[in-house]
């Protein structure tokens, strides 16, 4: 077997992982063993840098089997972060609080996300996105000062992340919403607008921004483009008369990458 069908091998073995893994979830920690070292693998695998050659021939090949194959594997695998933030939470409800490395490996992210731009404890911080465990919130919180908000369709993943923050920031300025942007007060007081790479509709989302953020907004676009985008929403083309793109921030180590925009006056003047 060559390297190519190995690699289309281990695609295949993970998507039938993340299968059972959420069809198995039933809101315990039965297994949450078992997803942790699963995930823990599929970023090692997402990462290394053989795979992501491996995956530079499979694309020349363009094979629409491939393309399934990754759509399923994204959707899986994002669904089974949601899973494992879940456990997280219990866990850490439970008296519990170890890190696993795929959070290692999302928590160093954080601490460059927006680059030049940094976030001030007179910022308000915007996270789409912010899952049952919301580390995003409390890291920024703790270590800024700033006023966060997330916001997260989920019902349970809110309930959870709440009782984290009591745990893990009760003194910190952190609120949980599960709201859409247009229908919430704190979008067009945003400073600063973060994506988690797992929401599906983040540009549909960002579009919709233009009109209900104030001028001086910037938006971290979590993404995964390429091989990462077997684990990540993957990067999309904007309305560049709505959004500029002011970096590509490319992290060749973290399991995503990020997109800095600014947006855009909605009147120029062409004199």
């Amino acid at each position: 077997m060559n390297e190519l069908e190995n690699f289309l091998k281990a695609l295949s073995n993970y998507l039938e992982r993340f299968n059972y893994l959420t069809a198995s979830f039933n809101h315990r920690i039965n297994h949450y063993s078992e997803l942790e070292t699963l995930i823990n693998k599929y970023s090692h695998f997402i990462t290394n840098v053989e795979n992501q050659e491996v995956w530079n021939q499979l694309q020349k090949q363009k094979n629409c089997d491939l393309n399934q194959v990754v759509d399923h594997l994204r959707n899986k695998s994002a669904l089974c972060v949601a899973i494992m933030e879940k456990y997280r939470a219990m866990k850490l409800l439970n008296g519990e609080t170890e890190i696993t490395d795929y959070f290692k490996n999302i928590e160093s992210c954080i601490e460059k996300e927006f680059g030049s731009f940094q976030i001030t404890p007179d910022s308000k911080v915007l996270l789409v996105g912010s899952g049952a465990f919301p580390m995003t919130p409390i890291l920024i919180a703790k270590r800024t000062g700033a006023e966060v908000v997330g916001i997260d369709i989920d019902d349970e993943a809110i309930e959870l992340g709440l009782k984290v923050i009591e745990i893990l920031g009760a003194e910190l300025n952190i609120r949980l919403e599960k709201k859409p942007v247009e229908y919430l007060g704190f979008t067009k007081d945003a400073t600063h607008i973060i994506f988690s790479s797992t929401v599906k509709d983040k540009y549909i989302i960002l579009d919709q921004l233009h009109e209900l953020t104030n001028e001086d907004v910037v938006v971290a676009m979590r993404y995964g483009d390429q091989l990462k985008s077997l684990f990540n929403y993957p990067s999309r083309e904007v309305d560049e008369q709505k959004w500029n793109k002011v970096e590509n921030v490319l992290r060749p180590d973290d399991v995503f990458d990020i997109e800095l925009y600014k947006k855009m006056p909605k009147f120029i003047s062409h004199v």
